[in-house]
């Protein structure tokens, strides 16, 4: 059995059907045993095998502004009012970008659990960035996406060509994308496996030739 269990995918289950503050104060002890302490030291223990991906990435177990995301959701310009997330997140960036750059990402949800690398809707400047790495870089980038499969997602792409390039580029389906991510998914029955954060590992060595182009396209170190 892994750090990540029946009891965790539970527990938002639960949440989901009482998103509420009244069951989550009567339940938070819960929240600590079963999904935040467990998920920091799957954080901590990834710390080691990321490193040896790139000795940029970080992973940080502390339980405020480390990998894992509050379960708090920020209401203030959301119709949805509704106080907590119903999933569990985790982010593994390159040192020096804080959350603007590329980087890993797992997300546990009641069958709904996957990996991603890269970069989902970056600022403006970032994406033009990334855009014109791709014009001056051609070859490099036909070479990434050789061999890493990108995801195209439901509003993936603009129904135009960006702005200042050139419709004719035989790039220009991927200089129209919002996004540069790539993903795998997995069942909770393997989310709890004890050889999961091997599986983990996996899927981000698969997906290193896309993290390497996006981190050094923005000027950061792989």
């Amino acid at each position: 059995m892994g750090l990540i269990s029946q009891q965790t995918f539970k527990f938002l289950r639960e949440l989901k059907a009482n998103n509420n503050r009244e069951w989550f104060n009567a339940n938070k002890q819960r929240y600590i045993d079963e999904v935040r302490d467990p998920l920091l030291v799957l954080v901590a223990q990834l710390s080691s095998p990321l490193a040896k991906i790139s000795r940029h990435i970080v992973a940080d177990p502390r339980p405020v502004g480390g990998s894992l995301f509050r379960i708090y959701r920020d209401t203030r310009f959301s119709k949805d009012k509704s106080p907590y997330k119903t999933h569990a997140g985790m982010h593994f960036g390159t040192r020096g970008e804080g959350m603007l750059g590329a980087g890993y990402y797992l997300h546990l949800e009641p069958r709904h659990v996957f990996m991603a690398a890269g970069v989902w809707h970056p600022e403006a400047p970032t994406l033009k960035t990334i855009r014109d790495t791709i014009v001056a870089k051609p070859k490099a980038w036909q070479q990434v996406s050789k061999k890493v499969e990108l995801d195209e997602g439901d509003d993936g792409r603009l129904k135009r060509p960006p702005q200042g390039y050139d419709p004719q580029n035989p790039l220009i389906e991927d200089l129209k994308r919002k996004s540069f991510t790539a993903s795998t998914t997995f069942t909770e029955a393997q989310a709890c496996a004890a050889d999961f954060p091997k599986r983990f590992i996996k899927a981000c060595e698969q997906k290193v030739p896309l993290m390497e182009f996006l981190t050094t396209a923005v000027g950061l170190r792989w």
